[in-house]
């Protein structure tokens, strides 16, 4: 029975292995052994925790430039997206494999990565940018999702 549970953790965890496999009730406790180790081996690393780091806001003026930072383990050699969420709207992928732009995002959003951190650079802000960023990264099967949120300040 510790078996059956340890087997649902990991077709859980790691999609796409019922599409792969046909599970069948072994007559025995050790029946489970050999299906346990093909998943373990198909989902190696999937239930392990990516953890991402980013500050909690950035308050610029309109001109100003934004760097929003995304950090985790060899972040650089991760797919990295950033999506951009307005109040009472969709959220808008912004970037894509870490520095590429979607057709339509203006050409002062930028992204770059290097070692363990992404970022994000809005260059010359306006009032339109105000809002919540959210830092994707793709790991294996899993993703880790954080996010930044942009919060203007009154200009002088």
């Amino acid at each position: 029975m510790a078996w059956t549970a340890l087997l649902f953790l990991l077709v859980t965890y790691c999609p796409g292995s019922l599409s792969q496999y046909t599970l069948t009730q072994p007559s025995s406790e050790m029946a489970w052994a050999p299906l346990l180790l093909v998943l373990l081996t198909h989902c190696s690393g999937s239930l392990a925790q990516y953890v991402l780091t980013q500050p909690p806001s950035v308050s610029l003026s309109p001109g100003q430039t934004a760097q929003l930072t995304c950090s985790g383990d060899n972040v650089a050699s991760k797919n990295v997206y950033w999506y951009q969420h307005k109040v009472s709207s969709s959220p808008l992928l912004v970037m894509y494999n870490s520095r590429s732009r979607p057709s339509g995002v203006p050409d002062r959003f930028s992204g770059a990565s290097s070692g363990n951190t992404a970022v994000l650079t809005i260059i010359g802000v306006q009032a339109q940018d105000e809002a919540v960023y959210y830092c994707e990264v793709w790991v294996t099967a899993s993703s880790s999702h954080h996010s930044d949120t942009v919060r203007w300040g009154s200009t002088t």
